[in-house]
């Protein structure tokens, strides 16, 4: 989704008024229409573009069926800063990471932060297959027999994992065949999509004590060069896995005054071809809210959804899953695990992430 501006806004706020007026000089990738993705070259990275990000979610069970939630991101920013410059030390290339656990038990998230520029074996990339780490965390996809398969693997001081993210399908494309436009002007695009219904396999350590998981997980892969709309204050995403195999990606970008700027929908049954939904055919209508200790934020964490004909509802795991950053990036937003409900019935579980709820997002 549009977190590449998010990252936009973080690298900016580490480079010195000069380099970004360098950066601006610098021609970045263009994501147009009619541009076929193709795999498995498309699972890599994109470093012509500014901004790409591969985004893991999902669900875990521990031994004793109690659920909790992951999440893992990679974000890789060109910076446009130090191209012509041959030293190493030039910070060409920026990877950032975000990891956290969501367990009610605690009943607030787990979190951590990593950022580094690429090189000296602190950071990278690969391309033609997913690859990205930072230190010793990294997502990437398997070598030899099972090259489609993902691993992610996080360790902190406070909680660790080592996840095997197994896929049954080809990834999902969202928008027109993967060119997803974030506002009216197709400018303001992407090349989005979504690896659903992925099986997890693998282990998480809280406490200090090692659990084997077993899980759902869903994972969006995105990369793009523009900025956000004018106007734009923040936006909605969910990635929903459906129990009965099918998939909802939604989301909306929330203007300063219109609460509905842009809003787009995919939906994939378990055997069958994506479907989209234009504008037109997306609500996000809150109907409960939480108000954050830590700084105040009301954020909404349940909702009623309408996609085309269906109306659904979205409840959290747990009010409190705000990630807050302001030691580290400065950012602070709302990312965590939820239900899907159908005439009141739960039918699939997943995760919302919304943004722009305090201040305005800012890229200067």
């Amino acid at each position: 989704m549009q977190r590449r501006d998010f990252l936009l806004a973080i690298a900016s706020l580490s480079l010195c008024r000069s380099q970004v007026q360098a950066a601006e000089s610098v021609r970045f990738g263009r994501v147009l229409p009619g541009r076929k993705l193709v795999f498995p070259a498309d699972h890599g990275a994109h470093p012509d573009f500014r901004t790409e990000w591969w985004y893991a979610t999902g669900w875990l069970s521990l031994p004793d069926g109690s659920p909790i939630g992951f999440q893992t991101t990679f974000f890789r920013v060109r910076t446009g800063v130090g191209e012509g410059n041959p030293s190493a030390f030039a910070p060409r290339q920026l990877i950032l990471a975000h990891a956290a656990i969501a367990d009610p038990k605690l009943g607030r998230l787990r979190h951590a932060e990593r950022a580094a520029r690429v090189g000296f074996s602190r950071a990278g990339y690969a391309s033609g297959q997913t690859g990205v780490w930072v230190g010793d965390w990294r997502f990437e996809q398997s070598q030899g027999k099972n090259q489609s398969n993902y691993l992610a693997q996080v360790r902190t001081d406070d909680f660790a994992y080592s996840l095997q993210l197994i896929p049954s399908r080809p990834p999902m494309l969202n928008g027109d065949a993967g060119f997803s436009t974030k506002a009216p002007d197709p400018r303001h695009a992407s090349y989005y999509y979504s690896q659903p219904q992925l099986k997890v396999e693998g282990s998480v350590t809280l406490a200090g004590r090692t659990s084997a998981v077993t899980g759902k997980a869903w994972l969006d892969h995105e990369w793009s060069s523009e900025l956000l709309p004018q106007g734009a204050q923040g936006w909605d995403w969910i990635g929903i896995n459906l129990h009965d195999g099918s998939a909802l990606m939604a989301f909306r970008m929330r203007g300063e005054k219109d609460p509905a700027l842009w809003s787009a929908a995919s939906y994939r049954p378990e055997n069958g071809a994506t479907q989209t939904f234009p504008h037109d055919e997306v609500d996000f209508l809150p109907f409960r809210h939480w108000r954050s200790p830590r700084t105040a934020i009301n954020y909404p964490i349940a909702w009623r959804l309408r996609v085309g004909t269906r109306h659904f509802e979205l409840q959290a795991l747990m009010p409190d899953q705000e990630l807050d950053s302001r030691r580290s990036t400065g950012a602070i937003y709302w990312e965590g695990a939820v239900r899907l409900l159908e005439n009141e019935r739960e039918i699939g579980r997943g995760y919302l992430e919304m943004t722009g709820y305090g201040e305005k997002i800012r890229l200067d």
